[in-house]
């Protein structure tokens, strides 16, 4: 098992090990489906990490059938992503978009059907993703007698903690946490900072292993496309979902102290929705207020295969945000050689070497934001060494086949566990 709190793991080398011969894999992930275009308020790192997981865990020779929710009335029941993964669509709730925070109600539902799929064609491990997704399979799960994995990718405590009143979550969402922790029969935590908020909420140190997130290093590189520049000097870029956590207000207003500079923020609405959307005006209201606004421009959603050129775009990708579960844009950006500053929160205390892949900065200050980027952009060879340095942190930890091996060894251990139980039974 995943040490809990030692050095961050690397999972075993991809291939290496035993082969456990083919596993029926169900990945349980109610509102972050991986056919999901990225950038909406409810879409982004789970739907990539779902979607790459799956695939790699196909590509080692395994069934996987993910589970998500049908948020469309034209969707079919069942969607063949890749060989040897297929989308199956749950009918839970109204068949329209419904908000992640208001889709509790519609958990009960969820899990029956999931029982009644399971009852039908039984995998050997259900892994859910998202604290409501795990409510619901614990239920399947225990009615069906079938092993569960679980991975929140957020905590309702950490949220809680940050965001106060400003949290949408349903009341029950601690509570619920806590049941799927002690019910399930191993939590995959994604980083060192969510084994210590875990073991503070009583799940035992021996249920937990660490599995990080991955990146397509074939994806991401640092050869290929490159989106056009500005006529500006500099670039900087903020990419992911537009949601007051990611801290692009932060971004905005370190640009004030950062001359000949320009801020592509990627992420939010479609781009024709842009202009009714309550955060980018906020964002642009800010950057107008602070002498910034024809160096700030707003792409909108975007099309997952944009991404690879527009981070090799910038000279320094910025990933402020003021608490962060795991992140996979430092990633992504430092599997295209690229530079990160990022606050020093969460996962990205993991995936940010400073000073080796690039700068951590106190979440919630342009000031020191501005300063880290600053000595970034003033450094030529300093921007270099840290793409370099990032790419080879990348190759060395975060590799999608070397993320499903660590997968699929937690699996492997607790189907040898409940083997063994069974065998002494």
């Amino acid at each position: 098992m995943t040490p809990v709190l030692g050095p961050l793991p690397a999972g075993p080398p991809a291939g290496d090990g035993a082969a456990p011969g083919v596993l029926a894999v169900a990945l349980v992930s109610e509102h972050a489906s991986p056919l999901a275009t990225l950038g909406g308020v409810d879409a982004g790192g789970q739907n990539v990490h779902v979607a790459a997981l799956a695939g790699a865990l196909a590509d080692r020779g395994h069934r996987v059938t993910v589970y998500t929710r049908r948020d469309g009335p034209g969707l079919p029941d069942r969607v063949t992503l890749r060989e040897g993964v297929e989308v199956h669509h749950v009918p839970a709730g109204p068949p329209e978009p419904v908000p992640k925070d208001r889709l509790l109600p519609y958990m009960e539902e969820f899990g029956q059907h999931l029982a009644r799929m399971w009852r039908a064609r039984t995998p050997d491990v259900a892994h859910s993703h998202y604290w409501m997704s795990g409510l619901a399979s614990l239920r399947a799960a225990r009615e069906l007698d079938l092993p569960l994995l679980h991975t929140y990718h957020a905590l309702g405590t950490v949220k809680r903690r940050h965001q106060r009143l400003a949290d949408t979550s349903p009341p029950e969402r601690i509570g619920c946490e806590t049941e799927v922790g002690l019910g399930c029969d191993r939590v995959v935590a994604t980083c060192r900072d969510e084994v210590a908020e875990l073991l503070r909420m009583g799940v035992p140190a021996d249920r937990i292993g660490v599995v990080p997130c991955g990146v397509d290093t074939g994806r991401f590189t640092p050869l290929g496309p490159v989106a056009p520049r500005g006529p500006f000097r500099y670039r900087l870029l903020q990419l992911g979902r537009l949601v007051p956590r990611k801290g692009a207000e932060v971004s905005v207003a370190a640009l004030a102290r950062l001359p000949g500079t320009e801020l592509v923020v990627a992420g939010g609405p479609p781009p024709g929705r842009l202009d009714g959307d309550p955060h980018i005006r906020r964002l642009r209201a800010l950057a107008r207020d602070t002498g910034v606004a024809d160096r700030v421009r707003f792409t909108g959603g975007m099309d997952a295969a944009r991404v690879p050129a527009l981070l090799r775009s910038a000279d320094v990708v910025l990933c402020p945000a003021d608490y962060e579960p795991f992140g996979i844009v430092p990633l992504e950006a430092m599997a295209c050689g690229r530079p990160v500053v990022a606050s020093a929160v969460g996962g990205q205390l993991d995936t940010v070497a400073d000073p080796g892949t690039g700068r951590l900065v106190p979440p919630g200050d342009p000031e020191a934001l501005a300063r880290a980027v600053a000595a970034l952009l003033a450094d030529p060879a300093a921007r270099r060494a840290c793409g370099a340095a990032g790419r080879r942190r990348v190759l060395s930890r975060y590799g999608w086949p070397r993320i499903a091996a660590a997968t699929e060894a937690a699996y492997c251990e607790v189907l040898d566990a409940e083997h063994a139980a069974t065998r002494a039974g």
